[in-house]
């Protein structure tokens, strides 16, 4: 298994590959083929970027039976979507900036997943040829706006509700991992992928059926109970078995 982190250079980013617990720089296109370039010195300070730069999060509401019972709302019969914006992803470390005007603030940790070739009208029997990887994010939400609005766009949208990485897994088999949310060192959500209502072969089928996913474009699969709030100075984590640690500060 690989994963794949991309790393701040210049003015931009440039990949690099883990593989066998080393870390290399990633020679050719993550979206096609490509293999470890040279190795990266142990100890080396590097700072990591959102993996990818998605045109569009499709996000899935209530896609963990715990999840819709805390939220008193019943079972979907099919995946409820809404999006995020491009301008709502932020990398590991950075700040999650919370709009004091908006209420209470939210969070919701997920698994993600990054399309790795063009999806349109895919069956589930193959979705899994059309996926780069997963990695973590945060789907971050003001909640009073939510209930206020009922469509999800502004509680959901606002610029950095979007941490999205470390990594992105490539490999990894998406359907029984260790899901974890913590706050300030304390466990907020804990499931496994294993409890999701659709799963993400039929998630991928079925956003494609309306909507072409292009490389680099992320589905989120929901998140499991344990939902509450985010202040000023905290530290939001999401733990994903296989990929890692997303730590962001609130500002």
């Amino acid at each position: 298994m690989d994963r794949i982190y991309r790393v701040k250079q210049g003015m931009g980013g440039r990949y690099a590959v883990e593989r066998d617990g080393n870390l290399f720089w990633l020679q050719g296109d993550i979206f096609g083929s490509y293999q470890p370039g040279d190795e990266i010195p142990a100890g080396t300070p590097l700072k990591y970027l959102a993996p990818v730069q998605p045109s569009i999060v499709v996000c899935i509401g209530l896609n963990y039976r715990d999840h819709a019972a805390e939220m008193n709302k019943r079972l979907p019969d099919e995946p409820l979507v809404f999006l995020k914006p491009a301008t709502t992803v932020i990398g590991p470390d950075e700040a999650i900036r919370l709009p004091g005007w908006a209420g209470r603030i939210e969070h919701e940790a997920e698994m993600a997943v990054v399309i790795g070739k063009r999806a349109s009208q895919v069956a589930a029997a193959d979705a899994m040829d059309y996926i780069l990887g997963v990695t973590c994010l945060c789907d971050v939400t003001a909640r009073e706006l939510q209930v206020k609005d009922v469509q999800y766009s502004r509680a959901k949208g606002f610029d950095t509700f979007a941490p999205l990485g470390p990594c992105i897994a490539v490999g990894l088999d998406p359907s029984a991992l260790e899901i974890e949310g913590w706050v300030n060192g304390e466990r907020r959500h804990h499931s496994n992928t294993r409890e999701l209502i659709f799963p993400v072969p039929y998630l991928v089928e079925h956003v494609s059926r309306f909507m072409t996913l292009q490389p680099g474009d992320v589905i989120t699969t929901g998140t499991p109970s344990g939902v509450g709030a985010l202040v000023p100075g905290d530290r939001m984590m999401v733990k994903l078995e296989g990929v890692g640690t997303l730590s962001n500060p609130c500002l």
